[in-house]
Formats: C-alpha cells, sequence, structure tokens
C-alpha cells in the first residue's frame, strides 16, 4: 500500500533524485532502484517505471479564479448595443462597436461611465458568444400560447399517435390556435379545431376567449353540428384543457377524455396537420379581437365547414413499412369526410340520407366565392401596424353572384397563409403594490365596458379612468384591475347562445347576412348608443 507519511510533494522529489540515476544506471542498478521506489511511495511497479521513463513535466502553481471583468452594468449595455446592430454575430459587433457606441452617445440613445465604456470595448467576440446566449436563446424560442395545466393531468389518461387503431366515428382531437398575430399579449381570438379520427370530419369553432368555459361552449355547438354523437375528446395539456370544468363535462356526458404527452405534436398529428392546412392557410396570422371579429369568423367556419367535409379529400395511410433508411407508406384512395361517413357502419341511414340531401344542394364553386368574400370581410378587422382595426363592411348575396360571374383567376393564392404587417403590442413593465380594491365605486361603469368591448384590456380601461376621474387612479393599479378583470371573465355567461346562432342557425338556408347582421347591428347601435353618455366616449 501507498505510505500515508510521504505526501505527494515528496515523492515528486524523490523521483526528481532517482529519475537520472536511473537513467544512467545498468540493468541491474536500475533493478534496485525501482525497487526502492516504490517501496518508498506505494507506487505499482508498471506506473513507476513510466514515471521514470517520462519526460519531465512543470509543475505549474494553482490559480485561483480571477474576479469578473464583465459586471451587469457591461453586460446591459452590450445588449442595448446588440439590439442596435440588429441582433448581429459577435464577430461583426465587435469591430463595430468603437463606431456604433460613439454614434449612441452622439444621439443620446446610450450614457456610459468611463470604466464600463473601456470594458465594453475590449470585449471580445467569445466573451459576447457567452454574455449574449441566454438573450438569444429566448430569441430562438418560437410564440405559443399553450400554457400548461395544473396537476388535474395526472388524472387524464394519455394517449399517443399510436393508440387510434380502429376507432369509431367520434373520437376527436382537439386542439386551439391563436389569432395573436405574433404578439401574446393582450386579448384575441382563438379558433378551436375538433378533427373526427375516422371520417376526418373537421369542426372549427370560434372562441371570443381562451377559458374553459369558451371550450365548453364551442364543444356542446360542435355536438349538434356533428353527423355523429361526441364518443371521445384528446387534447393537449393546455390549462383551457386541462380543468375540473372540461372533466366534469366529459364524464357527465360519459365522453373519454383523453390528453397527449406534453411536448409531443406528433401524438395529436391529425389536428395539428388541420391547423396548417385548413385554419392557417384560409384564416392566416393576423390578429383579430373583439366580438365583431368573432362573429365574422363564425360565419367563415359556418361555410369552410361544408367546403372541407364535403370537397376536400384526405389521404389515409393504411401501413407502414421500414425498410433499412427507407420508408414506404401505402395510403387509400383519396376521399372526402362525407364519403368516408357513408361507408361507415356505425352511423345510421337516416344521417346519412340527410347529408346526402345537403350535399346535392352545394355548389363548391358557390361556396369557394362565399369563402372569399368572407376572408375579405374578416380581414378588415384584422389589426394593423397602427394598432387598431379597419373599418368594416357588409357582404350581401348580391356581392356573392356578382362575383360568382367573373372568372376565378390564379392571383387568389395570396389569400392562403395571409398575414399583415406585424404589431407591436408590447407593454412596458409596471410596478404595483397589494393595496384595498381602488375600483369598488365605478366598476359598474368598467363592467358595462367590458361586456360591450371583451377585447378591452386592463391598460386601455386604467387610461380610460384616468382620463375620466383625474388624480384618483394610477398605471400603479394595472395589475390589480387585471386580476379583477380575470375573476369577472371567469365568472360572466359564456357564448354558446350567440355561437349557436351563427354556427348552427345558418346552416339551412344559402349563406345571407341581411338578417344576421341587421340584429347584431342593431343590438349593438342600440348598446353603445345607450352607454354612450355614462362612459363619456
Amino acid at each position: 500500500m501507498m505510505m500515508k507519511s510521504m505526501s505527494l510533494d515528496a515523492r515528486r522529489e524523490l523521483q526528481s533524485i532517482i529519475k537520472q540515476k536511473y537513467h544512467n544506471a545498468n540493468w541491474a542498478d536500475r533493478s534496485k532502484l525501482l525497487d526502492g521506489f516504490v517501496a518508498a511511495t506505494g507506487y505499482e511497479r508498471k506506473y513507476a517505471i513510466q514515471l521514470l521513463n517520462s519526460a519531465e513535466m512543470p509543475i505549474l502553481p494553482k490559480k485561483r479564479p480571477a474576479s469578473q471583468k464583465y459586471d451587469e452594468q457591461v453586460r446591459q449595455a452590450l445588449i442595448s448595443v446588440w439590439l442596435t446592430a440588429n441582433q448581429i454575430c459577435s464577430k461583426r459587433l465587435v469591430p463595430f462597436l468603437p463606431q456604433l457606441v460613439t454614434t449612441m452617445e452622439h444621439h443620446g440613445h446610450l450614457r456610459l461611465p468611463a470604466d464600463v465604456r473601456a470594458h465594453l470595448l475590449s470585449i471580445s467576440p467569445a466573451t459576447v458568444d457567452r454574455m449574449l446566449r441566454p438573450e438569444r436563446e429566448n430569441i430562438k424560442r418560437s410564440i405559443s400560447t399553450t400554457r400548461r395545466g395544473n396537476l388535474l393531468k395526472h388524472q387524464i389518461q394519455v394517449r399517443t399517435f399510436a393508440d387510434w387503431d380502429d376507432v369509431t366515428p367520434g373520437f376527436l382531437e382537439a386542439d386551439l390556435v391563436a389569432h395573436c398575430g405574433g404578439n401574446t399579449n393582450g386579448a384575441f381570438l382563438n379558433t378551436l379545431v375538433l378533427v373526427d379520427i375516422s371520417t376526418g370530419w373537421l369542426e372549427c369553432m370560434p372562441l371570443l376567449r381562451k377559458c374553459a368555459s369558451d371550450v365548453i361552449d364551442g364543444l356542446r355547438v360542435a355536438d349538434e353540428l356533428l353527423p355523429f354523437p361526441l364518443q371521445g375528446l384528446d387534447t393537449d395539456c393546455g390549462s383551457e384543457f386541462i380543468n375540473y370544468d372540461l372533466l366534469d363535462y366529459c364524464e357527465d356526458r360519459f365522453i373519454t377524455f383523453t390528453r397527449a404527452r406534453t411536448h409531443r405534436k406528433n401524438d395529436q398529428a391529425h389536428v395539428e396537420e388541420k391547423n396548417g392546412s385548413v385554419v392557417r392557410r384560409l384564416v392566416g396570422y393576423d390578429r383579430f379581437e373583439g366580438r365583431e371579429a368573432w362573429e365574422a369568423l363564425a360565419k367563415l367556419y359556418c361555410v369552410l365547414r361544408k367546403y372541407v367535409n364535403f370537397f376536400q379529400p384526405s389521404l389515409k395511410l393504411l401501413e407502414k413499412e421500414r425498410q433499412g433508411a427507407k420508408v414506404s407508406k401505402k395510403y387509400d384512395k383519396a376521399k372526402t369526410p362525407f364519403q368516408r361517413i357513408l361507408l361507415s357502419e356505425h352511423i345510421s341511414q337516416a344521417k346519412k340520407d340527410s347529408l346526402t340531401a345537403e350535399y346535392k344542394t352545394l355548389d363548391p364553386v358557390n361556396i369557394l366565392t362565399q369563402l372569399e368574400m368572407l376572408q375579405d370581410k374578416l380581414w378588415e378587422f384584422s389589426w394593423n401596424k397602427n394598432g387598431s382595426a379597419k373599418s368594416s363592411f357588409v357582404v350581401s348575396k348580391d356581392d356573392i353572384d356578382d362575383q360568382n360571374m367573373q372568372p376565378r383567376k390564379c392571383g387568389n393564392l395570396h389569400r392562403h397563409y395571409h398575414t399583415s404587417e406585424k404589431v407591436d403590442l408590447r407593454k412596458a413593465p409596471r410596478t404595483w403594490r397589494t393595496r384595498k380594491d381602488p375600483f369598488e365605486n365605478v366598476w359598474d361603469e368598467i363592467r358595462l365596458r367590458l361586456e360591450l368591448m371583451p377585447e378591452t384590456t386592463a391598460s386601455g380601461i386604467i387610461q380610460w379612468v384616468m382620463g375620466k376621474y383625474p388624480n384618483q387612479f394610477s398605471t400603479g393599479q394595472t395589475r390589480t384591475l387585471q386580476r379583477r378583470v380575470a375573476q369577472w371573465r371567469q365568472e360572466q355567461e359564456g357564448h354558446e347562445k350567440t355561437l349557436r346562432a351563427l354556427m348552427v342557425n345558418q346552416m339551412a338556408p344559402p349563406l345571407t347576412f341581411s338578417s344576421i347582421d341587421a340584429d347584431i347591428q342593431t343590438n349593438l347601435d342600440c348598446g353603445k348608443k345607450d352607454v354612450a353618455k355614462s362612459l363619456n366616449y
């Protein structure tokens, strides 16, 4: 065993003394020197031979970690300059730093202490990459409106992409598509997308808010539109799905409620494909807010469901075989959801006859023209670069008939994946403190404003009450108002009745806007006139 009394420094000193003698000795003397070295140090014989034959290695003293040269001030200054330079790479940024810093200081955009400025101008590209790594990771992430649910998800069974074999009509995948325009701040519309696994039948429900009550309202209306009873629902792990309200709704109606695995989009491959090929392709990526945009989106989906389910065939994967690196897939013959329903043995003949009668009354060219007109109507409510919605216009049946008379052009391809200029709705960070409810005396007016304009945010309301009641409110109360508004939105009644009127009651006759638009516009105008005096806007 190694001698405990001999330290590492002593063994190294002994090694340096014996090493020269070991090299100059003959074989017999080397054996004696090696025996003594092994006995003194406790090394294994082969390791001792390796040490005595190795080259002399300099012993470096231990270095203490150097003090931090670039503190948080330098990092914040670097981030500011980097953003001004359009987030270029470090090898392009560092040589440009002297000119860029001087220019920013000249125009009053940057004021740095002398030591911080000196450190900033002496920084290396590697240090820039290290200091900017957290910022670049945040930029790489795409926008997602899915927020994880609570621990309730452990009570809901997981269903993967491989568990959809031999399903009957009525088992649906569900997902939400956010119409936020690339910015998740504030309130915006969402689309609840429902896809039947067996037949491919699609239903899209516009949601005014992203909450459990609106999702349940959408499911109730979709259950009336589906040509078969809803038997199963598979969702992601977002909080709008993983909650006790939806779980109780499914249990009361004996609906099988399952969920996908976290961060595994392939578990919901059917609905994810429809999110892109239908919703994003025809609605686009713009931001939509408010009741008027919600009603326009509902009218679009009322026509879209007929076009997709009756005139859009799709393929279904029958089998997949892997041979080395090659994967061979075999699909069935392309069929529309309507055709798959007619071939299903689990749907009654009465329902099939009803769908066949409806199919005979549909004109695909007319429906496509209606879709284009409704797209134009909807896009009038998209938010432009100035952060405001454009004025709306009314689509009549005469407009649709006139449009049908015109020859179709290939220029309509620009309607796919429509998007406008990005809207900058970022809010500056605000500070707040806990206090007694300061909005008790004006809550009735705030509630009335929220009912008329559901898209109104707490930041907009606080500016409104500050203008109406000077010296009584401040921006520091924004967070308090946000909590109050969120609680009110959870407690108020859903929009199931209005959604049913838009999606279900318009199905029988051809698309007309006169009656519904007149009623909605009359109600909105009357409501706005009644409260205009009290709200002063």
